[in-house]
């Protein structure tokens, strides 16, 4: 198993390791629930040094990014990043990610841990086509930077004290390359994956013990925690964000998804299944990403059953937990169409019982 820059401290803090994406991870160190109520009310801190990250630079490095990904990368300027998905071909999804544009020939793409490697091989495979070469233009360095995630309300107050740059009115998906805990220039964005506000560091691996020591000092009189992987998906599910191999994999659509708003249909871009994916934004789907909220008692999980009031498969449960904030269950599924409608009752299967639920909107909760 991989190892992260961090991955010393989690075990001095007693932290429950597993794996995940190939490495040893901190699932939750005080419990799921504390941990998430603490980024809700106050801060938490998550190492996130398993995601991916990958250059992208040269003339063409635009044109490359264009064909490759569902948004329209030309609207970026030097210090936005903008969040899309590489469409595989088949309707489907290769992954999501973020897209951090540097200058106009070069920009950084932040990809999920499990599929560095793949998402690596995707974009090789085009390269030559745009005269980008691996190893020079297109560069792998996610074994190289470490990320620590800073995310609640008291965040960006607590992390003000480590720099001079006035970060407190950063704006919504954008970055700055600043000197920050004595690092020089690393990068600080503002993306978030739990909806409770917050920010990003990236830096390289040899100041990760310099960030780690200064972002808990600068928190501790806001009270601030470490935080696991298991928070961070109860987080993120409240806010109905997806996740890919849940909500997203190599068989469903950002249509489908209802990520059409990452899924932009201009004259001047073309990209992988846009002709497909013109056809399924024009309503020619059979199946919709829903959200739902349990209305009996019960907890629903990935790849259980939804049902119709007859016992009838209508679709699958993709993410399901307790909310620690709302005390009842909530999840996602791909639902019948006719069956997506907000506040439609629908019936999870949970230990051959039907319990019965109701769609709802994204977000779960309100910020």
């Amino acid at each position: 198993m991989k190892v992260t820059a961090f991955t010393n401290y989690h075990i001095q803090l007693g932290a429950k390791m597993a794996e995940f994406a190939g490495y040893n991870m901190p699932v939750e160190y005080s419990g799921i629930n504390r941990e998430h109520l603490a980024v809700r009310e106050k801060l938490g801190v998550f190492d996130v040094s398993h995601m991916g990250e990958i250059w992208v630079k040269g003339a063409n490095a635009l044109n490359f990014i264009q064909y490759l990904t569902s948004n329209d990368a030309s609207v970026l300027y030097p210090g936005k990043i903008q969040y899309s998905c590489f469409p595989n071909g088949r309707g489907g999804i290769v992954d999501d990610l973020l897209v951090y544009c540097i200058d106009s020939e070069t920009y950084l793409l932040v990809v999920n841990a499990a599929n560095i490697e793949k998402d690596w091989n995707f974009l090789c495979s085009h390269a030559d086509r745009f005269g980008i070469a691996p190893g020079s233009e297109l560069y792998n360095a996610s074994d190289e930077i470490c990320q620590l995630a800073i995310q609640g309300p008291l965040a960006l107050k607590a992390m003000q004290k480590l720099t001079s740059e006035n970060i407190l009115d950063m704006e919504y998906y954008t970055f700055r390359k600043i000197d920050f805990a004595g690092i020089h220039n690393l990068i600080f964005s503002i993306t978030g994956y739990t909806g409770a506000g917050g920010c990003e560091i990236y830096c390289a691996n040899e100041d990760a013990d310099k960030l780690w020591k200064a972002v808990f000092a600068a928190g501790e009189e806001y009270g601030i925690e470490p935080a696991g992987l298991g928070a961070r998906d109860t987080l993120r599910l409240e806010m109905g964000f997806c996740l890919y191999g849940h909500e997203l994999d190599d068989t469903t659509s950002p249509i489908e998804a209802g990520l059409g708003w990452i899924t932009k249909f201009t004259d001047t871009k073309n990209f992988i299944d846009k002709d497909l994916l013109l056809k399924q934004k024009a309503g020619n789907i059979s199946r919709k990403l829903a959200g739902f909220v349990m209305t009996d008692r019960g907890i629903p999980r990935q790849h259980y059953e939804v049902c119709d009031s007859r016992g009838q498969a209508i679709g699958t449960v993709c993410s399901g937990t307790m909310s620690p904030c709302l005390k009842t269950g909530i999840g996602t599924a791909y639902l019948k169409p006719e069956f997506a409608k907000n506040d439609t009752e629908i019936y999870v299967k949970i230990r051959e019982k039907l319990l019965k639920a109701k769609t709802a909107k994204f977000p779960f909760i309100k910020k």
